[in-house]
């Protein structure tokens, strides 16, 4: 049965994820997100790169025709570019992608009318409405009652459209340079890093239309197999040798779908969300553009951004791993700025996710108006505590919770440790892994105990491949 993870459903294309079972999915989504009682029943589609990208989103889109839903196909463009669009038309959307796995995964991720991530209580009810239609495929919906003896799909006039949006990509860019408000980046030399993926057009075009000057553009030749292939914000080196090469002021590294961003400074060092999320977060503040003088970050944030703030005078509020975790706090609170590490960052006033290509343009604007280096800046951001992080591949990932002999090395971990660093462990909501962080006063007890914990991971879970 599918499930949910933390940024919707991913699985092997053409396996996991078949057309069958996505063409139900979407059948699920126009009964649970595009009510009958809604006049104009729409929804919006996008995707990025993947091969599979045209199959998978053909699929999606004919379970929802086949409801009765009508369907935007926008075609190829980043997340939070989907994500725009569903709040401008106020309706729902759904973009296939699998963010930053390799290009043989695909998932589909889903959008409320308004452009927000679903809460689990919708997300419970999709799962449910999927299972009802994979077990009796012509079922009616709950909240969709056929008419007695009568069919339960859409028939005669009542079947879905299919229409294009020629225009999406070209609303999407203009909504991210209002954010500079009329500023220009006159002067600042770019380079981008575009993974082969959705903002392999958009992002040179909004930089360009900026007034930056592109130096180098890599990752911008897409062919459906190469998305995030030793480029992008997973794998930022071949960018740091281009900003080092070109002289370039900043470099931006985007992932698959364009909803992250890593930056590089001009000596080449790699400046990660916690860092950029220290200078945007100083800077509102500074500006008095902080919403309640607040922060949301991410129980995998670095110890020393928490440090960083307490001595700037912001506060900080940690929730769970994932953007939609961020998002459901600044929403509860009204607060401004949230991210993560990964490079997930949310302008809430600009943005209802986290955007790659929004957050980059605001740090070459920030560059702009502070005249300093990104090198200089980054430096005095935050002091970092040395810190591990570690897939883990196990053969019984959902056994983590009952692992007592790992959870005893934990505490061993973290008693030894003191005040002085921490433990995460997590099993991924998007892969076969747990994920271990361990940060220490110093990089080698960070990495002796990241080693102690993964041998208790293995013997206890069992190694990759066997019980």
């Amino acid at each position: 049965m599918l499930r949910f993870g933390t940024d919707g459903v991913r699985g092997l294309a053409n396996v996991e994820l078949t057309p069958e079972l996505v063409l139900a999915l979407g059948r699920a989504a126009a009964r649970v997100l595009a009510s009958p009682q809604v006049s104009d029943r729409r929804f919006i589609v996008g995707r990025d790169t993947r091969l599979s990208g045209p199959l998978l989103q053909a699929a999606l889109s004919a379970g929802l025709v086949s409801e009765g839903v009508d369907v935007t196909d926008v075609g190829v463009l980043a997340t939070p570019g989907v994500a725009y669009l569903s709040a401008e038309r106020a309706a729902p959307a759904a973009v296939i992608s699998a963010s930053h796995n390799p290009f043989w995964d695909n998932g589909v991720k889903f959008f409320s009318a308004g452009g927000s991530k679903l809460p689990d209580s919708v997300e419970d009810a999709l799962e449910a409405e999927l299972e009802v239609l994979l077990s009796h495929p012509y079922a009616a919906s709950p909240s969709q009652p056929s008419k007695a003896g009568g069919p339960t799909a859409a028939v005669h006039s009542l079947v879905g459209r299919m229409e294009t949006d020629a225009d999406a990509l070209e609303r999407y860019e203009r909504h991210m340079l209002a954010a500079l408000e009329g500023r220009r980046l006159q002067g600042l030399r770019v380079a981008l890093d575009c993974a082969n993926g959705a903002a392999f057009a958009s992002a040179p075009a909004v930089f360009e239309r900026a007034g930056a000057e592109l130096v180098a553009v890599l990752g911008s030749e897409p062919n459906g197999t190469n998305i995030n292939e030793n480029c992008g914000s997973t794998d930022p080196g071949q960018l740091a040798r281009a900003v080092v090469a070109q002289g370039a002021d900043l470099g931006l590294a985007f992932d698959g779908d364009a909803d992250r961003v890593i930056a590089v400074d001009a000596s080449g060092n790699v400046v990660d969300g916690d860092r950029l999320l220290a200078l945007f977060a100083t800077d509102l503040a500074g500006r008095s553009l902080l919403s309640g003088g607040t922060v949301v970050v991410t129980v995998m944030t670095n110890l020393g951004f928490h440090q960083a703030m307490r001595a700037a005078g912001v506060k900080v509020e940690t929730v769970g791993v994932g953007d939609r975790n961020v998002l459901e706090a600044l929403d509860s609170h009204g607060w401004a700025l949230g991210g993560e590490q990964s490079g997930h960052i949310v302008f809430r006033s600009l943005a209802t996710t986290g955007d790659g290509v929004l957050s980059g343009l605001l740090l070459a604007d920030l560059i702009t108006r502070q005249g300093a280096r990104l090198e200089d800046m980054a430096a005095g951001a935050l002091q970092r505590c040395p810190q591990v992080l570690r897939n883990v591949a196990v053969a019984d990932r959902d056994g983590l919770d009952e692992a007592e002999a790992v959870w005893g090395e934990v505490r061993k971990v973290e008693a030894e440790l003191g005040g002085g660093g921490r433990v995460l462990l997590r099993p991924s909501g998007t892969e076969p892994l747990v994920r271990v962080m361990v940060e220490a006063p110093s990089q080698v007890e960070a990495e002796a105990a990241v080693e102690r914990i993964v041998a208790a991971l293995h013997a206890t879970l069992g190694a990759p491949g066997h019980a």
